[in-house]
């Protein structure tokens, strides 16, 4: 049964609650259907969410030979994205994706975003950050005004995370947004690159990569989603308000959440909303991350 948009009295102005913006969702994440998504989503508070829909299932070396098709994690193409948007349109908006080295790419990205793609990823291919095709991206981004959204992660996708601050001086007109465990783990300038998860409580030296090209290129942004997302903000929390006033203007707010109630010990997605509440410097630092920053970003 199709889930109807909801029947509930709208709340008085004063009680609305303040709007909120996830800029990462999956539609079929692990088999999840979209009534629960949908429901997740509510249940979390969110006003609008993005879809980022996987590419074309096919077996490459950049899928790692099929083993990461659907971003590893059975999520559905762009096609699913956009038929979710269509039927929620007040709460859904849509990336569009495609799988950078095989024969067609271009074309199918052109199509979604001339059907109202407001994005391409995430990206999540193993791929070098300077090979053609991830060039080809990059072009493609810049010819239409939209963001990137990058997963970086050691040895398995987006390959030569160190060297991105070439693409970054190259591209400078289009944005991108990092996210992963190698994005998040280079927040400390002590970082050992082969370390995805970081322990909880381990000290940051600030200055790593991460908090480099936040500081040094305007057009790089943050995503804070996933268990990267969170354990990054959980792992030092001292130096974690230091790092969300420093980049306040560059941060957003996702989930990359699985789950399927939307609240408790059990939805990453919850914990992370409720992290950035507890740990941001003020009210004004927590509302650019959770909606200012990303409705700006993606002219909502």
């Amino acid at each position: 049964m199709a889930l109807a948009a909801s029947s509930a009295k709208p709340l008085l102005a004063a009680e609305k609650p303040e709007p909120v913006i996830d800029i990462h969702q999956h539609t079929g994440y692990h088999g999840r259907s979209d009534q629960q998504f949908v429901a997740h989503q509510r249940a979390m508070g969110i006003t609008t969410t993005i879809i980022l829909p996987a590419g074309t299932y096919v077996d490459l070396p950049s899928t790692r030979d099929g083993r990461s098709n659907g971003l590893a994690a059975r999520c559905t193409g762009t096609e699913d994205a956009v038929k979710l948007a269509k039927e929620f349109p007040k709460e859904m908006v849509f990336f569009c994706n495609e799988v950078p080295d095989m024969p067609g790419a271009r074309k199918n990205l052109e199509k979604w975003l001339k059907m109202g793609a407001i994005g391409i990823g995430e990206q999540k291919f193993h791929l070098d950050v300077e090979s053609k095709p991830m060039r080809m991206i990059y072009d493609i981004a810049k010819e239409y005004g939209v963001p990137v959204l990058m997963h970086f992660q050691h040895k398995t996708y987006n390959l030569g995370f160190e060297r991105f601050h070439k693409i970054l001086e190259k591209y400078p007109t289009v944005n991108f947004i990092g996210h992963a465990q190698t994005w998040w783990g280079n927040i400390d300038k002590k970082h050992e690159q082969k370390t995805l998860y970081p322990a909880l409580g381990a000290k940051v030296t600030p200055g790593g990569i991460t908090d480099r090209l936040l500081s040094n290129y305007p057009n790089m942004f943050a995503d804070h989603s996933a268990g990267s997302g969170l354990r990054a903000l959980l792992r030092d929390e001292e130096h974690t308000t230091a790092f969300l006033e420093r980049h306040q203007d560059q941060l957003l707010y996702g989930s990359d959440c699985k789950d399927t109630i939307g609240r408790g010990p059990g939805c990453q997605g919850a914990q992370t909303l409720k992290t950035l509440r507890r740990l941001a410097p003020n009210k004004k630092v927590e509302r650019k991350i959770l909606y200012e920053n990303s409705n700006k970003l993606f002219k909502m």
